[in-house]
Order: C-alpha cells, then sequence, then structure tokens
C-alpha cells in the first residue's frame, strides 16, 4: 500500500492516484504522515469519548481533534502547555488537529456579541466572560501545541440571508488574514475556512478569497448547520473539485458514512465529525449492512456479532443479546464496545476508500457502499 513517507517535508501533500474526483494523497505533519482519505476522530476535551488512545491507535485512528473552545475553559490551554502540550498531556502521540473555536461560539448565539475584534462569550459552565479573537484562537491552538491550526471564522446558521451570507464571508477572510499574522509557531500547519451557506456563488467566491492567501491547506465550514443534507450532497460534487488540487481539503463536521463516500467521491480528503462515538452511545451501531439500533427486542437473544464482516474486538467478542442488555441496563461498559466498534468501522471504511482508489476500483467500491448504507436501520 503507498505510503508516500519518504523524503516528504512539513506541510507537504501528495497526490498519489486518483479516480474521478477521489484522490489518494499523504499530508506530512509535524508527529508523522496522514493518509488520506481519513477520518479524524473527535476528541473534544482531550478525549474521544469512551476510548482509550491504545484503543484509538489498534482501530486505526491516524488523526485526533481537539476542541479550542472547551479546551480553553478547562483546564486552560496554558495548564495544558505546562504539561508538555496537548500530545503529551492526553497520551496521544499522533497528529492533532484543533478548532478554531468559531463554530462553538457559534452555537452560543444567546450568549454572545460579535464584532470585527473578535467575539465576546458568556461559558456555558460558569457565565464568566471571555473573548476570543483571530490573534487569540492562534495564540491558544499554539499553545496546545497541534499539528494543525483551523483559522478562526464565523459559522452562519441556516438558513441565512444573502447579505448575511457576504458580510459572514467578508469578515471570515479578514479574520483569516489576521489569523495567519497571527501564527509564529513553524510546527503548526494553518488551514483556511471556505464558507457561503448553500449557494454555489457565494461558495466560490467564498473559496477565491480564502485560497488567495498561501496556506497548507482548506477546508469547507458551515455544513452539518441544521441544512437538509441533499443540498450539501448537491453543492460538494460543484464546490469541492475546485478547491486547490495541490492542497488537502477538509470537510468540517461531517458525517454519516453515505456523507463521506459521497464527498471522497467529489474530491474531499479529510473529514471529523462527534457521530460515531456520539450515536454509539445512544446504541447505534454503523455496519457494512446498514444502521444497527441495539435496543431493538429481535436481538434478546441473538447470539451473533453487531457485524459479521468486521474484525474488531467488540465483534469478534459479544454478541447483539449481550451488548442490547448492557445498553438497556445502562451499562458503561455498553457505551465503550459500541463506540470501539463505530471508530473501528469508519477507519476501515476510509482504509478501503484508500485502496480501492489505489487499485483503481473506486466506482466499484462506492456503489456498493451506497447500496449498503442507505439500508433502513435495523
Amino acid at each position: 500500500m503507498l505510503d508516500g513517507k519518504s523524503q516528504m517535508t512539513l506541510g507537504e501533500f501528495k497526490v498519489h492516484k486518483t479516480e474521478g474526483h477521489a484522490r489518494r494523497a499523504t499530508l506530512m505533519t509535524a508527529h508523522g504522515a496522514v493518509q488520506t482519505p481519513v477520518f479524524m476522530a473527535v476528541g473534544t476535551k482531550a478525549t474521544v469519548k469512551a476510548m482509550t488512545p491504545e484503543e484509538l491507535k489498534e482501530c486505526g485512528t491516524q488523526v485526533v481533534l481537539g476542541n479550542t473552545y472547551h479546551l480553553h475553559l478547562r483546564p486552560g490551554e496554558k495548564t495544558i502547555k505546562k504539561m508538555g502540550g496537548l500530545h503529551k498531556f492526553m497520551n496521544w502521540h499522533g497528529p492533532i488537529l484543533t478548532d478554531s473555536g468559531g463554530f462553538q461560539v457559534f452555537s452560543l448565539s444567546q450568549l454572545r456579541n460579535m464584532n470585527e475584534e473578535g467575539v465576546e462569550f458568556r461559558s456555558h459552565l460558569d457565565g464568566a466572560k471571555h473573548f476570543i479573537s483571530p490573534e487569540k484562537s492562534m495564540e491558544i491552538q499554539m499553545d496546545l501545541g497541534s499539528d494543525i491550526i483551523m483559522a478562526f471564522d464565523e459559522c452562519l446558521q441556516y438558513p441565512a440571508t444573502e447579505e448575511e451570507i457576504d458580510k459572514s464571508m467578508a469578515l471570515t477572510y479578514r479574520w483569516l488574514l489576521r489569523s495567519k499574522a497571527a501564527m509564529t509557531r513553524p510546527e503548526s500547519l494553518l488551514f483556511g475556512i471556505v464558507q457561503g451557506g448553500l449557494s454555489l456563488q457565494h461558495r466560490l467566491k467564498s473559496m477565491e478569497q480564502i485560497c488567495s492567501v498561501d496556506l497548507p491547506g482548506y477546508a469547507l465550514g458551515g455544513f452539518s448547520v441544521g441544512e437538509p443534507i441533499h443540498l450539501m450532497h448537491e453543492l460538494l460534487p460543484d464546490v469541492a473539485p475546485r478547491m486547490p488540487a495541490n492542497k488537502p481539503r477538509y470537510l468540517m463536521g461531517v458525517g454519516t458514512p453515505t456523507d463521506l463516500i459521497i464527498a471522497i467521491d467529489s474530491g474531499i480528503d479529510m473529514f471529523d465529525c462527534v457521530m460515531p462515538t456520539r450515536v454509539a452511545r445512544n446504541g447505534t451501531i454503523y455496519t457494512w449492512r446498514g444502521k444497527v439500533s441495539i435496543k431493538r427486542a429481535e436481538y434478546r437473544e441473538d447470539s451473533s456479532p453487531l457485524d459479521p464482516e468486521c474484525d474488531c474486538y467488540t465483534c469478534t467478542n459479544y454478541s447483539k443479546a449481550y451488548l442490547r442488555h448492557l445498553f438497556l441496563s445502562g451499562e458503561i461498559l455498553g457505551s465503550r464496545l459500541n463506540t470501539i466498534h463505530n471508530i473501528h468501522f469508519y477507519m476501515k471504511l476510509m482504509e478501503r476508500s484508500r485502496k480501492a482508489i489505489e487499485e483503481g476500483r473506486w466506482a466499484e467500491f462506492r456503489d456498493d457502499c451506497l447500496t449498503r448504507f442507505v439500508k433502513k436501520t435495523n
């Protein structure tokens, strides 16, 4: 299998193989090479819920996300820096990407006040006032020691007016320039974020603005904010292929296995989402035969594994009947075992996607996945 590690420099992005718009590539970070397409596990508070770093690695996880907003509030970036940085603090030795805090501030619409300088908001923990500007966001992320740092941006709610979108895009661009100017840590790669709502015209305009700034990578933000998902599916094939071909393309906060396949087919390289861990704790399991709701009565005496095509720890050792019992009993082990499976499934989906592109059979793999994943929950 391709690895692209030989003689790559920090920030280099090497595309090895393409099929249609789908790409198989490698991105070099300060903590190692990242093979793409890649799904990055979300570790909001310096932990991927219900999993140890060792389990993440065993599942094939390459990159873990940290949440700038939450880590700034608790325990604080200065504390983490004193502890040797986020990698050492959480005992994760692979690459770490941190968001800018923009999306979390967006979600605090009733608790924030935004202007050109930045955003003043009240902590959801204790109501204390805080202020994040592009410069402050960069300072926090650099203190954390992130391998990939996201520029501070404004994430608009859905729906938004044309005037609101134009104003937000212009602010995001100005904040990007300030974010880049504030970067002083050469080991960290700064990614810019393309906004523009669900209008192709606005997306392309934002892309022109953001990609005019030379950066190691670019992201599509402002999706998964309440819009009907089919609108994103329709927009991606027109937007993603127009992003710089020689830089990684990151679709933020997405999504389901179906979303990932459609996005890879559109030329996206990187993903993150809380979905596989969140739904696991609620008893929803992703399998190669579609979704499984473990709480269903039909699994009461079912001795089969969650997924006969899966070789994860959970599927190798436990039955649906036992997992259903754990879930209905509210046992912590149930959340852990369900999460291990879902993370393993997502990582295996990316691994198989990479291999399919390498071997020139992406279209066949894509169609097979979409046929499997559109099945109803059982």
